[in-house]
């Protein structure tokens, strides 16, 4: 019995496996403990082995590529279709054989541990900065109960909430003063987390050539550069730039019938995070060139911010330095104030 092609339905402690021989007749269904998963596998012939690209799933594919399969990674919207009955881990892996075998179906890239770790920082970070928002909305919330309002920004809050807490002449009672206190030390703790995890980044982001590359790009810092390497991986599994940009969500989606094209707004597919940290790094960048004096260097962006809501431009950027990020990783090149680019040395 030789298998061919294997699909596998990832879980935390019960694995569904459903095999096909190389005409695509069924010749295994199984159902695998965590145990028993490197065992099964050691034991099997190199094989195509499909998974969905969900938690767990980098790390299986690398236990199984030491093993000598080949792994590809699907986003798991691309193996709905193929679903034929009601869900169910059977039919799961069997939809997920059945999708990784199709010539034109789109395959994740592979992660390694470093990628993964860092990514795990970013990701940490990210979540300290959200809790870090609700605990400064939360003070200022529980203020304007009192009747002490002051403008949004996490400076105003640390500055202002000081104040009101050590004025005596308000109406707040002590023990509520000494919860703000509480807030205000909680909020300082998450900027300490926030700056800790930061210097974290900064300091790979120096050690890696491909990060310190992406950097020059007007609208990409170390934070942005850092999380689009560790992400990204190998940008030559991407076709072209355009393909990148699509990956990332910045191209315009699609309703399109009868020959008739009709664009919509990008279709904010991929990850999130990347698409934002491009996007808020591209309103920086055409903040910065509204604010020089001479602005003949870039007319591409001159004429946009000139016909296009700065909204829109700032995407449309986003979506620029996409295509400037693939061809600098995929082709080893150089950016270039000019904004164009050469070959490395």
């Amino acid at each position: 019995m030789k298998i061919a092609t294997v699909g596998i339905d990832l879980a935390k402690n019960v694995f569904q496996v459903h095999g096909v021989n190389e005409h695509g007749r069924c010749v295994l269904k199984k159902q695998l403990k965590r145990g028993q998963m490197i065992e099964f596998f050691a034991n099997m012939q190199p094989s195509l082995v499909g998974m969905e690209a969900c938690g767990g799933a980098h790390y299986w594919a690398r236990r199984l590529q030491a093993l000598g399969h080949m792994v590809r990674l699907m986003a798991p919207q691309f193996v709905k279709p193929y679903v034929k009955t009601n869900k169910n881990d059977a039919a799961d892996a069997e939809a997920i054989c059945e999708a990784v075998a199709r010539p034109n179906m789109r395959f994740v890239p592979l992660k390694n541990v470093e990628q993964q770790a860092m990514l795990a920082i970013h990701r940490a970070r990210q979540g300290f900065v959200i809790a870090r928002t609700a605990q400064a909305n939360q003070i200022r919330g529980l203020l304007a109960e009192f009747g002490i309002v002051f403008p949004q920004g996490l400076a105003n809050v640390r500055s202002s909430t000081r104040e009101a807490i050590e004025d005596g002449s308000n109406e707040l009672p002590s023990n509520f003063r000494l919860l703000i206190a509480r807030l205000l030390d909680h909020l300082a703790e998450l900027d300490k987390q926030v700056e800790e995890l930061e210097v974290q980044i900064r300091s790979a982001h120096r050690t890696n050539e491909m990060s310190r590359k992406l950097e020059k790009i007007p609208g990409i810092g170390p934070i942005t550069a850092s999380a689009l390497v560790a992400t990204i991986g190998d940008a030559r599994d991407f076709t072209n730039g355009r393909q990148l940009a699509a990956w990332m969500g910045l191209v315009p989606g699609q309703s399109s019938s009868g020959g008739k094209t009709m664009l919509l707004g990008i279709s904010k597919r991929g990850d999130v995070y990347l698409r934002t940290l491009l996007i808020h790094g591209a309103r920086a960048a055409l903040r910065a060139f509204q604010n020089k004096a001479d602005q003949g260097g870039d007319n591409w962006l001159r004429k946009l911010l000139e016909r296009r809501h700065f909204n829109i431009a700032a995407v449309a950027l986003a979506n620029k330095n996409a295509r400037v990020i693939w061809a600098l990783l995929a082709r080893n090149q150089q950016y270039q104030a000019n904004g164009k680019m050469s070959p490395a040395v």
